[in-house]
């Protein structure tokens, strides 16, 4: 199909939705559906097609199977390609996908990452220059695979041909402020209404929840002192290095961390570096010594002995096989 998008578009068709295995239904759907009810106003329709590596279904993170289009070789002209993402995205990234990504780029096909699509975009060598997003969980890990790009915590980033998101509704926000970027303000919001979607975040807005609602902490030093550990799980800390970072002794800080989170802060701070690995090992293919060290523990052994005291089993045993899948076919334009 020829391209048939002016370039002052921001999504130019057709768009193309590349699907990698075990990636979230619900980021495809918000990604969609905008563009579904869009299509209802404007006289420009949005056309996309759903695009696997080979053309077969392929298992959503639930292990429902959802039959593309079309395979890469015949996905044929595109104007945008979205590549959607979830656990160990980087698989997908095989030295056939990656070329054809690249050739991609080399048409001036806009390209974009939901939830972690970023992966496969980067590991291609495609967002070099480019201001990124990835789903929060695995923010860190993507820093430490590609420290020399910039990756955010918004909900999406708009950065010339480079469209990321963070995944789950965070898409629908992309999608309005595409749509309004294509055909103004007053189309988004009759699509955002559509969606039952009252207010329209921009891209500017943080991924989660204030640490204070997480956390119920309902001191703010609690909650800049959490944020200041989040940022430095990589490396070795003290709680008395958090406490004169947020102004307080480490009396202090304990004893609001043990009135707030019912816990001493080293062992809060100690959580959360194990929950931080549980969730690379889960959704990333990062080997389990890289995950150590993302996460500060001074050895593999410490790492997994700790892992295994807190969560009852390995580090390894948290990659398990895939579950059996049930086979949907999703209906597109």
């Amino acid at each position: 199909m020829p391209l048939q998008a002016a370039s002052d578009h921001l999504l130019r068709n057709p768009i193309g939705f590349l699907l990698v295995p075990r990636f979230t239904v619900i980021a495809l759907s918000s990604a969609i559906e905008p563009l579904r009810i869009a299509n209802r106003y404007v006289s420009r329709k949005y056309v996309w097609r759903l695009i696997s590596a080979d053309g077969k279904a392929v298992p959503d993170g639930n292990g429902l199977q959802i039959q593309p289009d079309r395979s890469v070789e015949d996905a044929g002209a595109l104007g945008t390609l979205f590549v959607c993402a979830d656990h160990e995205p980087e698989k997908a990234a095989t030295r056939r996908m990656t070329t054809w990504l690249r050739g991609l780029d080399r048409a001036r096909v806009t390209l974009g990452g939901i939830d972690a699509g970023a992966f496969v975009l980067a590991r291609a060598g495609l967002l070099e220059n480019r201001r990124v997003t990835v789903h929060w969980e695995v923010l860190e890990a993507f820093r430490e695979r590609y420290p020399g790009i910039e990756v955010t915590e918004s909900l999406f980033e708009v950065d010339r041909d480079r469209l990321t998101s963070a995944g789950g509704v965070a898409v629908i926000d992309m999608m309005l402020h595409a749509i309004a970027a294509d055909h103004g303000q007053a189309i988004a919001d009759r699509v955002a209404e559509h969606c039952l979607h009252d207010h329209i975040r921009n891209s500017s807005e943080l991924q989660r929840m204030a640490l204070t609602a997480q956390s119920q902490a309902q001191h703010p030093k609690v909650s800049q002192a959490i944020r200041y550990a989040e940022a430095r799980l990589d490396r070795s800390f003290r709680p008395d290095d958090v406490a004169g970072a947020v102004g307080l002794s480490n009396r202090q800080l304990s004893r609001l961390f043990r009135s707030a989170l019912g816990e001493s802060p080293a062992r809060y701070f100690f959580r959360l570096r194990l929950e931080r690995s549980r969730l690379l090992l889960r959704r990333t293919a990062m080997p389990v010594l890289d995950i150590s060290v993302a996460c500060g523990f001074a050895s593999q052994a410490h790492f997994s002995r700790s892992y295994r005291a807190e969560f009852g089993h390995p580090p390894r045993a948290e990659r398990v096989a895939e579950r059996p899948a049930h086979r949907l076919r999703m209906d597109v334009t």
